[in-house]
């Protein structure tokens, strides 16, 4: 079953990660299975003054994090939710990404352009999320791709 408005807001509200390491607009669809988000990367983002200057372009490693704020983050909060977890208990969690396999870079990413990240459940079990995510532009060429596994750990202040 597709969630609903309210609770794709619920779980936006829910995810750690803010300006200026966030890396996640909006989710387009969500159930049990898969997710698919949006992100645009501004054209003021605060890597692209060193990477590169003259020539900007989006860093692999900021492809990786908006894949994991998808398809491990927001996705990982959605299906907490659907195992009876409350806000309160979601948001005293954080995601550890734990790895990252079979990682595949085909293009750039330009400031000023919007991806659509797309996850798929592999699994759920015992608290870790493993999912294939890959980011496309909007036309559905093809940008990158890899497995990302992670789980929420208790946050504990210091």
């Amino acid at each position: 079953m597709a969630a609903d408005k309210k609770t794709i807001e619920d779980v936006l509200l829910l995810i750690p990660q803010q300006q200026p390491f966030r890396f996640i607009d909006n989710i387009l669809e969500l159930n049990e299975d898969h997710i698919i988000g949006t992100y645009r990367f501004r054209d003021d983002e605060y890597f692209y003054k060193g990477h590169f200057p003259g020539q900007p372009v989006t860093p692999g490693v900021i492809l990786i994090e908006t894949m994991a704020q998808t398809g491990v983050v927001a996705f990982g909060i959605y299906l907490l939710m659907l195992e009876g977890l409350s806000s309160d208990q979601i948001k005293r969690l954080v995601t550890l990404f734990t790895m990252v396999d079979e990682c595949e870079f085909n293009d750039i990413v330009n400031p000023g352009e919007r991806v659509i990240v797309k996850a798929e459940k592999i699994y759920l079990r015992r608290g870790i999320l493993k999912t294939r995510v890959r980011i496309e532009r909007e036309n559905g060429e093809f940008v990158c791709c890899g497995v990302l596994t992670g789980k929420g750990v208790e946050f504990n202040e210091k």
